[in-house]
């Protein structure tokens, strides 16, 4: 009968056989490293070497890796030599690393750091694309995985936070090659066929090799373009992905997005206490006020008696009338007074004027006949004129032989000069 193997049995089996083969006491193997991570308090370094082709779980004690002259981190190739055993606990294979010797940085990490460059360089991770979150989501859609845990602590959040929303999956791989384009095509989804409020996206925890997904270009892009806002919630608080850049809002974990995009029920009813609150003092304080300004218009003559204001109007009107008439005639008795006072005023004036007139033309009269060469030559004067009528008032004007006029007082004499006698001869 074929012997029956406890799991144990089986275990120690190929660990003796591992142990005892001299090719695997001592190997140094070159790769990648990924996953490395140092348990607080204990000193021992735990990480992952890979290729394309293959992972390989390694370990280091405290007392070899206080010897390291450099930090190992995830990226880095390196020279690891050590010995090959099993680990019957985990049933797996691993190394035994007795040295780390760094050797460049690794392909992988490599093609990382350029993608995350350009798409940085495009502007895809720029502060200014993040869209904010919406206060009160109704609608939320979750692109994980259906069986993981993430999408059930989502649910566990939503139920206690906010269970009037609704949660929309779609369901995707999360890990493994074609995972990324399935979540992009999830982000495509609810932009275009089924739009919701807010998009989470992500998974829960996982080695470097799981997580790897969420750095392909085409779900990066997916997510910058998404005119919904998306959180991304990729692993653990240290786990990183060009996700995360991408993402309008980076949660360190799927429990902690959910926490993020839920409002809480007891909060968002207390501000509608609050609210309502002061609502209700601001509608008691209106109310007062408007109660105000009624007892005022109560109060007023105008609402007690409407008609005593038109009876006031009625006699200030018959006052003015009154007033308006004796003005009048008061005016017009003045005016009436002044005008005879004027048409006085011009008579005695028109009088006096002709009288100046008649004195001014009889003194004129008197200057003008004494200027009057007739008036001289009535007293015995004579004027002498040449033929032409232009008077001549020197004796030089005259020659021997030539002709003039005498004008004396009752006609004129023509004559001519036999001789001329100047004054001064």
């Amino acid at each position: 009968m074929e012997k029956v193997y406890t799991v144990a049995e089986l275990t120690g089996f190929v660990k003796s056989y591992i142990e005892a083969s001299p090719q695997l006491r001592s190997v140094t193997v070159k790769g990648e490293l990924s996953n490395v991570s140092a348990p607080s308090g204990r000193g021992h370094i735990f990480f992952t070497l890979k290729d394309d082709a293959a992972v390989l779980r390694c370990v280091m004690f405290k007392s070899r890796a206080e010897k390291l002259t450099f930090k190992p981190e995830n990226g880095m190739t390196v020279l690891c030599a050590g010995r090959i055993s099993v680990y019957p606990a985990g049933g797996q294979y691993l190394l035994y690393a007795d040295t780390i010797s760094a050797d460049g940085t690794g392909s992988l990490f490599v093609a990382l750091e350029a993608l995350k460059k350009r798409l940085s360089a495009e502007g895809l991770f720029d502060a200014s694309r993040k869209k904010r979150l919406p206060i009160i989501p109704m609608h939320v859609g979750v692109i994980t995985s259906a069986t993981g845990a993430a999408v059930q602590d989502i649910m566990n959040v939503a139920a206690r936070r906010f269970p009037a929303a609704e949660i929309v999956l779609y369901p995707s791989l999360v890990q493994g090659s074609g995972a990324g384009k399935m979540l992009a095509s999830g982000v495509r989804y609810f932009n275009e066929r089924h739009p919701v409020d807010v998009i989470i996206i992500g998974r829960g925890g996982g080695s470097v090799e799981e997580l790897w997904e969420f750095n392909d270009e085409e779900l990066v892009r997916c997510i910058a373009a998404s005119r919904i806002p998306v959180v991304s919630a990729v692993g653990h608080e240290t786990d990183f992905t060009l996700c995360d850049f991408a993402a309008d809002l980076r949660a360190p974990t799927p429990s902690a997005a959910a926490e993020i995009v839920f409002p809480d029920r007891a909060d968002i009813l207390r501000r509608f206490k609050n609210a309502g609150n002061r609502m209700a003092v601001l509608l008691s304080q209106r109310i007062a006020a408007e109660k105000r300004v009624l007892a005022a218009l109560a109060a007023s003559p105008a609402l007690r008696s409407p008609t005593a204001g038109f009876d006031d109007k009625r006699m200030r009107i018959a006052d003015l009338e009154a007033r308006m008439r004796t003005a009048a005639s008061a005016g017009t008795g003045i005016r009436r007074r002044s005008l005879d006072a004027l048409s006085a005023g011009l008579t005695s004036g028109a009088e006096a004027a002709l009288r100046y007139t008649r004195m001014s033309l009889a003194s004129a009269k008197e200057r003008l006949l004494l200027l009057d060469p007739m008036g001289v030559i009535g007293r015995g004067y004579a004027a002498v004129f040449d033929l032409d009528g232009k008077p001549l008032v020197s004796a030089k004007a005259l020659k021997t032989g030539e002709s003039f006029t005498l004008k004396m007082s009752d006609g004129d004499v023509k004559a001519q000069v036999r001789e001329v006698i100047y004054g001064d001869e």
